[in-house]
């Protein structure tokens, strides 16, 4: 026998000579027995007990074993409702055994019984209700895994909308508009903009590798980066050359992210573009032609010195 000696198997038949020789058989065993006489009492004692499986007559007085498993089913406590059930019928037809089954017993033993085959099916349904333990409790722990997950992820998209700009900068004579949609909770996008030294405006837009937390991470750093590297310099492809040297002296070439930087001139309306490994930028001309400007470089962090032009 497995290591199922603690579980307590409840015998429920009416005949007292059939309940008792098979308890002393399973006691001789190595099992625990508790013995109830009709379905009434079993079911006050399968509250009371909630024991591992369940021995059910299906022809008794009163409450049949059919109706017994009927409304052990559909208890709430999912502990008391799963308990595993093998029927003892005295018929052993085919009609007998799916009458059994349908009823929602989970196997079944015609009499008169034989002990190895029910011993054989009693470990069977032991067996299979340690495993759905187990497996409950794994559940149990991934839902918690999940919901501390969902909690954290949470955190990081407040961290990281809190990184993004609410309102565009007032430009005489200028309509700036923004637009930020993650297409999950927390992406590794993210948009700013400065004013450099000179005076002109600097527009950037950064997408770090991934998504989720790891890349909320990458915007966080994307936003320092570009600020400081913007602090001395007065062209965009300056800026990306200091964006690039102090990414990949934290990460290496183990991370990358595309990026694409503009720098307007408000008083004159000159603009000046560099993009890295990021999607081609779209000019809409006032005549509705649309033009592109395609990244030279590669994404920031893969290379050391790229030609930002």
């Amino acid at each position: 026998m497995s290591n199922n000696s603690h579980a307590e198997i409840l015998i429920v038949d009416d005949d007292s000579t059939s309940r008792k020789i098979l308890a002393h058989l399973l006691v001789a065993a190595g099992y625990k027995c508790r013995e109830c006489e009709d379905g009434t009492k079993a079911l006050q004692t399968i509250q009371e007990r909630q024991p591992a499986l369940l021995l059910l007559d299906f022809d008794m007085p009163g409450l049949n074993g059919a109706e017994v498993l009927k409304r052990l089913r559909s208890d709430n406590d999912p502990a008391v409702a799963q308990i595993p059930t093998i029927m003892l019928t005295a018929h052993g037809s085919e009609e007998s055994e799916v009458r059994c089954l349908q009823a929602g017993a989970d196997d079944f033993a015609t009499k008169p019984i034989n002990t190895a085959v029910l011993r054989a099916r009693i470990e069977t349904q032991l067996r299979l209700r340690s495993m759905r333990r187990q497996l409950e409790r794994q559940n149990d722990e991934l839902e918690q895994w999940r919901s501390n997950l969902e909690r954290d992820l949470a955190a990081a998209r407040l961290t990281q909308q809190s990184l993004i700009p609410q309102k565009p900068p007032a430009l005489p004579g200028w309509e700036v508009a923004t637009c930020y949609r993650p297409v999950i909770q927390v992406g590794g996008d993210i948009y700013g903009w400065l004013r450099m030294k000179d005076g002109q405006i600097l527009f950037w837009i950064a997408d770090g590798t991934g998504h989720g937390a790891a890349a909320a991470l990458l915007t966080t750093l994307a936003k320092l980066l570009f600020h400081h590297g913007s602090v001395e310099q007065d062209a965009p492809a300056s800026v990306m050359e200091a964006v690039n040297h102090d990414f990949r002296s934290i990460f290496g070439a183990r991370s990358f992210m595309t990026a694409m930087c503009v720098a307007v001139d408000p008083a004159t309306g000159r603009a000046s573009v560099v993009g890295a490994g990021h999607p081609p930028l779209l000019i809409a001309r006032r005549s509705g032609a649309t033009e592109t400007i395609a990244s030279v470089v590669p994404p920031l962090g893969l290379i050391e010195h790229p030609e930002f032009t």
